[in-house]
């Protein structure tokens, strides 16, 4: 995208990411699946770095479903070694992620997942959390109806220590105890690979956003691929219910 399109465009100030076709990827070119999730965690950084230049100030990427955990246990165990490589590299990375002003934020259960990806998550969202750039919302085993779940029941513990009077709940207050807690909802939610549902991503705060498809299946999904997207979604009116 020239200086010039960004310059006549309304940019998104959330974008949501269904990381989608990993596995169609690999099986099309005789691969095992975990080639493809690796090639996707490729692209994942490409548009990544891609969307802070371009000014982007959030973006979620869904990861890892809490359904995914029914995958072959190969499958997840490669997963998982990836989100650990990742991990690893991210923040031996520190002088680019200080360049670039990426913060980093995992959205979902941590009791879930082995402890060494929960205390290396942790290390990236202490060593980056006074970036101000682009926030990166990193979705593993993360499920929107999991999400607003925690939420309720944050809320519930609020109203049985009387903090909190039930007929005094409002959308707000999900809000606020939701994993995405002071971030704006995504504008736009964007799946590759042909598929056409939301797959139990951020239920709630996609209320009123806008969806973008395409048939490209994720590891070949490019920084063109978003440009088509965010042309595509600054060309729609946004009523939210009005006229």
């Amino acid at each position: 995208m020239t200086q010039e399109e960004k310059n006549s465009i309304t940019l998104p100030k959330h974008i949501g990411v269904i990381m989608d076709g990993n596995g169609r990827w690999a099986k099309s070119r005789g691969l095992e699946r975990s080639e493809g999730h690796k090639a996707g965690a490729d692209t994942f950084r490409t548009i990544c770095n891609y969307a802070a230049d371009l000014g982007i100030e959030y973006m979620t990427f869904y990861a890892f479903s809490t359904e995914n955990w029914k995958r072959p246990p190969k499958e997840v165990k490669a997963i998982m070694k990836i989100f650990r490589d990742y991990l690893d590299e991210a923040n031996a990375r520190q002088g680019e992620n200080e360049q670039r002003g990426l913060k980093f934020h995992l959205i979902g259960e941590k009791s879930g997942l082995p402890g060494d990806i929960v205390s290396k998550m942790d290390t990236l969202e202490k060593g980056t959390s006074d970036k101000n750039v682009m926030t990166v919302n990193l979705a593993i085993n993360y499920g929107g109806r999991d999400e607003i779940l925690h939420s309720v029941k944050r809320i519930a513990a609020k109203v049985k220590d009387g903090s909190l009077k039930p007929g005094d709940i409002t959308e707000d207050d999900i809000s606020a105890n939701l994993f995405t807690a002071g971030q704006p909802d995504p504008d736009i939610i964007i799946r590759p690979s042909g598929e056409y549902r939301l797959s139990n991503f951020m239920l709630w705060q996609a209320a009123y956003s806008e969806f973008w498809y395409s048939d490209v299946l994720w590891p070949d999904f490019t920084p063109d691929d978003l440009d088509r997207a965010i042309f595509d979604y600054s060309r729609r009116n946004r009523r939210y219910g009005g006229v």
